[in-house]
């Protein structure tokens, strides 16, 4: 028999006769002050989501459901809704189906289970993710979706708690979140393991350690068991008991006065002492992973059978009788006619209309724009005061990395929700020096010094967007980003798409990185492939060449992610950062005065760089290689008299197809320079540009060998010179 039925016909006869068992818990819940009618209204969120996990297991042994990992075993989350706020945002577990359906009612109008049954056959009007996939949210119920990466929603829910302190020191009015709401983040016992959670779990216990206030629930339904790989006995309470910085809460998940209880506490510590809080939900999972899974491969008949003795429905029906509330009989009518409620208008669901084409599907990669950024319009005089250390320097040209500097402090000026995170950000200026004086002129409040966790800091920037807040984070160096990809990828990335662009994590990443750089050596801080970024949909990478180029693309990074809601990945070439000369030494032509904004024309996405006007070669570059370029074009031209147009791309995605196409008009020949590795280098997809829509031309790439970058003189061996442009160019040319 399928274990769901299995299930559904032990509850079925213990109600039906009586035999239910000893509750888990003594404790009373009048003597709490939980009254008897949340109880049973407790009960009916804890039916409905199981039957729900019935129900999409039939769906889908027809053909009509696509996703049935269930909630059934984890019904208590029911229990869990009660103690919270409407406002406490929650980013679920996807076994928090009853969380869901309970919070719900706390909304009138709602119709949680309709919503669901819409999910479970993927259509279009599916009101969370348009049928995009299934995934608990609901933007009126503040529950943004999740996806299926294991943990990856654990990061942003840090941030998002964090930017609830950042925001009230900052008396920033009307941010989404309340300045005494808290954060739910719920996860699986299994989950628990996972890198990027204890992350999350370090990072808020390091927060809360310090004294900065993180109102945040992590809320652990311990199953027990992760796929078929039993979690250890004690162990998630041996590894958060006594953790420094956070909070242990237990409760039992088979007993709704005591889940209430537990949620209740650990909800009072949050929000009245603004701290991380564990709370440790016992429960059992029943049916198995999901509906593919056969759990009799891995586990006995007698572990299976245990299991289905500890149904929390048998449970939650054992207090209410207990509590003279409902009868058995009265139990089995409100279980039974959940069914055939659900039953009905699950099949009104899978006739609803279905995405039908890629227009359908894609609508919702970019986010819907949004109203005008907020803006306090800073005076002249506040400017003045802002700059006046500065006030000479600022009469004369200067490198990238102190424009890129002066830029922040104008926009974080002008823009009071912007904050600056990462490692080393504050007191020290970064690495490069790039976040100069920021700290000294915002306080750490909006230049804030994270630990050294790259996806913490990510989490902080797209946690943070939940709240209304702009992070412009910085991870040190481009070989670090691997270590938290995933946060953009499967986190800051994709939030738009699933939840048909309600929710939108707008965030600005900045990254010093790619080759040619004679400080620090070696691989790991000259890392030149930039393909980890190139396949994500809707995200926007930037890469400017100089600091005129750096000034105009970093405002308009910040006008996409406040009016268009948009993840920036903005790349910045260390080895331009405080290059002055481009020819000879003083000549200082790599240089630019700082323009104050509104001075100079807006770099808008897309928009490409193009110096010179000849047509018989067109050079295609962008970073190092535009600067690189920049010099063979004289060699070019005084020594071979070759003109040559050298076309900067700025905007690396979204490719502007139609705007390269016009710019390398007219050239018989088009030289692809790319610092980036062959493989998987932008060059790929400028060569097929090239030879679908301007098959005329001769094509050739200059790129970096498929190599890792060695240590000292070598360093640049692997990658396009100056030198070998010019030969690259006249072999086009001539051959």
């Amino acid at each position: 028999m399928d274990a769901a039925e299995a299930t559904h016909e032990k509850f079925v006869a213990k109600v039906g006769n009586g035999r239910l068992p000893r509750r888990t818990s003594d404790l009373q819940p009048g003597e709490l002050g939980l009254a008897g009618q949340a109880l049973v209204e407790m009960f009916y969120s804890q039916c409905a989501s199981r039957q729900m996990d019935r129900i999409s297991r039939r769906l889908q042994a027809r053909g009509e459901g696509f996703y049935t990992i269930g909630s059934s075993g984890h019904e208590n989350n029911a229990a869990v809704a009660e103690a919270l706020r409407l406002d406490d945002m929650a980013f679920l577990h996807y076994r928090s189906a009853a969380f869901q359906i309970h919070r719900s009612k706390k909304l009138p109008g709602q119709t949680p289970c309709w919503d669901m049954l819409l999910s479970f056959a993927a259509s279009a009007e599916d009101p969370i993710s348009g049928g995009r996939h299934k995934v608990l949210g609901s933007k009126p119920l503040f529950i943004p979706p999740q996806t299926s990466t294991i943990a990856s929603h654990l990061p942003k829910a840090v941030g998002a708690a964090f930017s609830i302190g950042i925001a009230k020191m900052l008396r920033l009015e009307d941010t989404p979140l309340a300045r005494d709401s808290v954060v739910l983040c719920s996860f699986g016992d299994a989950s628990a393991n996972h890198s990027t959670a204890q992350g999350a779990f370090n990072s808020a216990a390091w927060t809360a350690y310090q004294g900065s206030p993180l109102p945040l629930v992590f809320l652990c339904e311990d199953n027990g068991i992760g796929i078929s790989t039993k979690t250890p006995r004690g162990w998630i309470e041996a590894s958060f008991r006594n953790r420094p910085g956070l909070d242990y809460v237990r409760c039992s998940g088979f007993d709704m006065v005591d889940t209430w209880r537990g949620a209740m506490e650990a909800a009072r510590i949050a929000r009245t002492r603004r701290r991380p809080v564990f709370l440790h939900m016992d429960c059992v999972r029943l049916y198995g992973h999901a509906g593919s899974d056969v759990q009799s491969t891995y586990l006995t008949r007698q572990q299976i059978d245990q299991d289905e003795e500890r149904d929390p429905l048998v449970y939650s029906a054992a207090l209410l009788v207990e509590q003279g509330l409902l009868s058995g009989k009265h139990i089995l009518e409100i279980y039974n006619e959940t069914e055939a409620t659900l039953t009905r208008i699950a099949e009104q669901a899978i006739a609803r209309p279905k995405l039908a084409s890629r227009a359908d599907v894609m609508a919702s990669i970019v986010p819907p724009k949004r109203p005008a950024a907020r803006s306090n319009m800073p005076t002249p005089a506040e400017r003045d005061a802002l700059f006046a250390r500065d006030r000479t320097m600022m009469e004369k040209p200067q490198h990238m990395a102190r424009l890129l500097s002066w830029a922040l402090a104008d926009l974080m000026l002008a823009h009071p929700e912007i904050i600056v995170a990462g490692e080393d950000v504050g007191p020290k200026g970064g690495v490069y020096n790039v976040t100069a004086k920021l700290h000294e002129r915002f306080g750490s409040c909006r230049v804030i010094n994270t630990l050294l966790d790259e996806q913490s800091i990510l989490g902080l920037g797209i946690g943070a967007a939940h709240n209304d807040l702009l992070a412009i984070t910085e991870i040190q160096f481009l070989a670090y980003v691997h270590n938290a990809e995933d946060q953009i990828r499967g986190e800051a990335a994709t939030l738009s798409f699933f939840s048909s662009g309600q929710y939108a994590n707008p965030t600005i990443i900045r990254i010093p990185g790619l080759g040619y750089q004679k400080g620090f050596g070696g691989h790991f801080h000259n890392d030149n492939s930039l393909a980890v970024f190139r396949d994500i949909p809707g995200l926007i990478l930037a890469c400017p060449s100089n600091g005129a180029d750096a000034v105009g693309m970093l405002r308009e990074c910040v006008r996409l992610a406040l009016e268009e809601q948009r993840v920036v990945v903005f790349i910045e070439p260390i080895a331009l950062y405080m290059t002055r000369d481009l020819h000879a030494e003083g000549d200082a032509l790599w240089t630019s005065a700082y323009a104050a904004p509104g001075e100079a024309k807006p770099i808008g996405l897309g928009e490409i760089g193009v110096h010179g006007d000849g047509t018989e070669l067109a050079i295609v570059t962008y970073g190092n290689g535009h600067y690189l370029s920049r010099q063979a074009e004289k060699i070019l031209s005084e020594r071979h008299g070759l003109e040559p147009r050298v076309i900067d791309l700025r905007w690396l995605a979204p490719l502007n197809e139609d705007g390269l196409i016009e710019a390398v008009a007219g050239c018989a020949k088009i030289l692809m320079v790319d610092e980036c590795r062959r493989t998987g280098s932008q060059s790929e997809a400028l060569m097929a540009l090239f030879a679908e829509r301007a098959p005329e031309a001769k094509l050739r790439r200059l790129t970096a060998e498929d190599s890792f970058i060695p240590l000292g003189r070598a360093a640049t061996i692997t990658l396009p010179s100056r030198d070998s442009i010019v030969a690259a160019a006249l072999e086009l040319v001539r051959g």
